[in-house]
């Protein structure tokens, strides 16, 4: 059982990893579009954006809609990346070592 606890854990912990990079990768092609480095007329470059606005989206927008932009620029995705951190560090592991003791 311990070793089903720890896969559960790993891949929740990778899922947040998965997520992290998506946050970051999604702020950088958001500032090659938006200076035109990038143009989204480009079929490959238009899905790529799109499919990561698809994923970092229903994360991002609870806090975009609390938190406003400061200065023409959104903090919301710094705050994410705070709390993804927070909880791959501090509350996973707490958890699996809480659960593993129970477990005995």
């Amino acid at each position: 059982m311990a070793a089903i606890i720890q896969f559960v854990f790993f891949i929740a912990s990778s899922l947040l990893s998965l997520l992290w990079w998506a946050i970051i990768i999604s702020a950088v092609l958001s500032w090659l579009v938006a200076f035109d480095v990038i143009n989204l007329r480009n079929p490959a470059a238009y899905q790529v954006v799109s499919f990561l606005d698809r994923v970092t989206g229903p994360v991002l927008r609870p806090f975009q809609k609390i938190i406003p932009p400061l200065g023409g620029v959104d903090i919301s995705a710094i705050l994410v990346l705070l709390i993804i951190t927070g909880v791959q560090s501090y509350i996973l592991p707490a958890l699996k070592f809480t659960l593993l003791n129970l477990l005995g």
